[in-house]
């Protein structure tokens, strides 16, 4: 049987949890995730993972965060004077909001605290810091691009 390898193109279910049991993703009732190893498409752990597999195996893997989304980073976490917000939005902890830097880049924070004259923002991932744990089902492999070598 094959065997999965960097650089193949596989399908896999996947359901994926916290060490406290707390599920943060799966993909049952949808369409299996499609990628290919190796080529940074998912976090290390997950590519690790799956190699070696044989269409139809299921397993269990654990995942080190430092293999998925890396430490919290204390530089993530931003002090946003509350005067920047408007003063009509109603600001929540756990609220997700989006921000752009003076580059244009957008991306997603979380307001974690609220204080007097500042609202605390954490832009690290929401799974950085966490150990994870996925049980993966492999549907299908097709295989590597075959090599042509030119005379």
């Amino acid at each position: 049987m094959q065997q999965v390898k960097s650089g193949d193109k596989v399908k896999v279910h996947y359901h994926g949890r916290l060490t406290s049991g707390e599920t943060f993703d799966k993909s049952e009732g949808r369409e299996p995730l499609e990628f290919e190893v190796g080529s940074g498409m998912v976090i290390k752990g997950f590519d690790d993972g799956v190699t070696g597999m044989t269409v139809g195996e299921k397993k269990t893997i654990e995942i080190p965060f430092l293999e998925a989304y890396g430490p919290k980073n204390p530089e993530m976490v931003i002090d946003m004077p509350k005067d920047r917000f408007p003063a009509d939005m109603q600001v929540e902890v756990g609220m997700p909001l989006g921000m752009s830097d003076g580059q244009g880049n957008q991306y997603q924070v979380v307001v974690t605290e609220i204080k007097d004259d500042v609202i605390i923002l954490d832009a690290n991932h929401p799974l950085a810091g966490k150990d994870l744990i996925f049980d993966l089902e492999l549907v299908d492999i097709e295989g590597q691009k075959p090599l042509i070598i030119m005379p």
